[in-house]
C-alpha cells in the first residue's frame, strides 16, 4: 500500500456494449486491491452520479469501465472536473486510442505500421459503392464500428453484398464505421505496464478471427506466452508497441493488439486503455510471466497512477 493512498473506489458495470465484461473486471480489481490491503467502494456506474464520489472521498479511483463512457475520456473528464486521481490514461489519450478511426490516422502520421483503411459514415451509407471499396482494399476486409471494444460489432466481408451487410451491423453501434484490410497471419497482444512492454502474448483460436465468442466464451481459444518469437522479433514488437501506445497518448497501463501479416510484417490494430482485468485475462497472463501476481499487478497501477492525472 502507498502512503498516501488508502481508500480506493472502484468503477465498473456501467451501461456500455461491454457492461458484462466489465463487471467481471471489476469485481476482480476489488478483491485484488483488498487483498492488497486497501480499504475498497466498489461502485457500478449505470445510473450513478459521479459527484456522489465526491461526499465518498476516494484517494483514488481504478477505472475498471469498459467501451463508451469509460474507456472515451467521458469518466476521466468528470474525475479531473471532481480533481479525484484516477488509473489510467488521461483524457487525450483515452479518447484518442478508443477511436479506432483517428487512432490509426495518428499512426499513419507517425509511420507506426497498419494496415490500410477505409472510413464509411452513415450518411454516406446510400451512395456507397462497396465493390469499389473491397477493391481499394485488396478484396476482403474487417468492418469495426470506430468506438467500440471487445470485437462488438465487428464483421468480416469479402463481396459487396457481404460489405453491406456488415456496414448496416455495424452502425447499430456507431455513426462511423472502419474497413480494415484483412491481415492474414497470427495476432498478438502486448501489455504496457509504465514505461516497460511485458512478454507478448500469441493467441490463437478456431473462429475466422479473434472475436467476442473467443474472447470470452470459447473454451478452444489458446494463449501463448511467451509468444514463441525469436528474441529479436519479441523486442522488435515489444518496442512498437510502446511506440504505438505512445503515439495516442496512452500513459500508466494498457495493451497494444498488433498482427504479423504474410510478408512477417507487423501491422498495428489498436490500444487498448482500459483493457480486461479478470484473473484471466491478458493483461494479468502477461503480468504472471514477468513475475508478478495479480494482486501486484493492480497494486502497481495504483502506485504508477498515484497523482500522474491532476
Amino acid at each position: 500500500m502507498t502512503n498516501k493512498i488508502s481508500h480506493i473506489a472502484v468503477l465498473y458495470g456501467g451501461e456500455s456494449a461491454e457492461r458484462e465484461v466489465s463487471l467481471r473486471s471489476g469485481a476482480a480489481v476489488a478483491n485484488g486491491l483488498e487483498q492488497a490491503g486497501f480499504t475498497v467502494s466498489l461502485i457500478d456506474t449505470k445510473g450513478y452520479c459521479l459527484s456522489e464520489l465526491a461526499q465518498l472521498k476516494p484517494d483514488l479511483v481504478f477505472i475498471a469501465l469498459h467501451g463508451r463512457g469509460g474507456e472515451d475520456g467521458c469518466v476521466q473528464g468528470a474525475l479531473e472536473y471532481l480533481d479525484i486521481p484516477y488509473t489510467g490514461s488521461g483524457v487525450l489519450g483515452s479518447a484518442l486510442s478508443m477511436d479506432k478511426i483517428r487512432s490509426k490516422q495518428v499512426m499513419l502520421a507517425a509511420g507506426i505500421p497498419t494496415a490500410p483503411f477505409a472510413i464509411v459514415r452513415k450518411q454516406e451509407f446510400n451512395t456507397l459503392d462497396c465493390e469499389a471499396l473491397l477493391s481499394q482494399l485488396h478484396g476482403k476486409v474487417m468492418v469495426k464500428p470506430s468506438h467500440e471494444g471487445s470485437s462488438v460489432g465487428m464483421s468480416m466481408a469479402d463481396s459487396p453484398e457481404s460489405l453491406k451487410q456488415s456496414i448496416e451491423q455495424a452502425f447499430v453501434f456507431d455513426d462511423e464505421v472502419l474497413l480494415e484490410a484483412w491481415i492474414t497471419g497470427p495476432e498478438f497482444t502486448v501489455s504496457i505496464l509504465g514505461d516497460e512492454a511485458l512478454a507478448a502474448i500469441r493467441m490463437e483460436t478456431p473462429n475466422a478471427f479473434y472475436d467476442y465468442q473467443a474472447k470470452y466464451q470459447s473454451t478452444e481459444t489458446v494463449y501463448h506466452c511467451p509468444a514463441g518469437l525469436s528474441d529479436e522479433d519479441e523486442q522488435a514488437l515489444r518496442a512498437l508497441a510502446l511506440q504505438a501506445f505512445a503515439a495516442t497518448g496512452a500513459s500508466i497501463w494498457g495493451r497494444v493488439d498488433v498482427m504479423r501479416d504474410e510478408n512477417q510484417q507487423w501491422q498495428v490494430l489498436e490500444v487498448n486503455t482500459v483493457p480486461g482485468m479478470t484473473e484471466t485475462s491478458l493483461v494479468p497472463k502477461a503480468a504472471k510471466e514477468r513475475g508478478l501476481s495479480f494482486v501486484q499487478l493492480v497494486s502497481k497501477i495504483v502506485e504508477l497512477s498515484d497523482g500522474s492525472n491532476n
